[in-house]
């Protein structure tokens, strides 16, 4: 376990903008090239309303999985049922005894046969890729499921997770499998100030985050404001801060105004 972290390097936060702006991509109407690189394609669910898409940065050696989100998440985390379910989908490991919400596993069921297929075609031809996954709100929680179903179905690639604003998604148990599976220090969970989202669904129902959380603890937006957590549930990050539901510092990560962007599509 790593010690509590205030000010992060510069190389950090650079990536934590970096997949700000993929998250903020996959709100736009049109987004033909994710942060100037090739776009392999986009998903959408008619059912679920899932979307997001998967691009390929050949100088980076990466393919990134972008998931959207919701401007409407309270409602998003409510109708869907707070109900926790037995992990199962696309991908994903079996027997575990996780259960996540149950809203935020359909939502990932809806697209994750595509966005294996997507990857699979696009490593047997890149196979020295990276692959990253991001997401903002309740796409970062599909997000946090996607990348657990791609760790087991390509246990050999490197692997990321970047969240922002990701609500709590699974148990305990689940907690504790996504940090096994892709390693604390490929899981970038970001929160922004008093943001209230990551909080909205309380622990007292069973649910608890996991690590690894950065937490923009003040303003503005630099790298020596931003606190590497410890665990899921450290009680000096973003734990600390009572939920106020969605909010302004929600919808701005990294000085990125999430919704609003198209210039990180071109």
């Amino acid at each position: 376990m790593h010690d509590p972290i205030n000010g992060i390097s510069e190389e950090v936060y650079d990536e934590l903008v970096r997949y700000t702006k993929y998250a903020s991509g996959a709100y736009q109407t049109l987004c033909p090239r994710p942060m100037g690189n090739v776009l392999i394609n986009k998903f959408i669910d008619v059912i679920t309303s899932t979307q997001g898409f998967i691009a390929r940065d050949d100088k980076r050696n990466e393919l990134v999985v972008s998931f959207k989100g919701s401007r409407e998440i309270a409602s998003a985390i409510i109708d869907a049922s707070l109900v926790l379910s037995q992990l199962h989908g696309p991908g994903l490991p079996k027997e575990t005894g996780a259960h996540v919400h149950t809203g935020f596993l359909f939502a990932f069921i809806s697209a994750g046969e595509h966005v294996l297929d997507t990857l699979r075609k696009q490593l047997e031809a890149y196979p020295q890729y990276g692959v990253a996954v991001c997401g903002h709100s309740l796409g970062g929680a599909i997000a946090c499921i996607a990348a657990l179903s791609i760790r087991n179905s390509f246990p050999d690639i490197a692997l990321r997770l970047f969240t922002f604003g990701q609500p709590r998604t699974g148990d305990a148990v689940f907690a504790e499998l996504v940090e096994a599976m892709i390693g604390v220090d490929n899981i970038f969970r970001s929160v922004h100030s008093f943001d209230g989202v990551p909080t909205m669904i309380p622990t007292m129902i069973g649910y608890r985050h996991h690590a690894t959380e950065y937490w923009q603890f003040t303003e503005p937006p630099s790298p020596s404001h931003v606190r590497r957590c410890v665990g899921g549930e450290d009680p000096e990050g973003s734990a600390s801060i009572p939920s106020t539901g969605t909010n302004l510092p929600h919808m701005v990560y990294y000085g990125q105004a999430i919704a609003s962007d198209p210039t990180v599509c071109i």
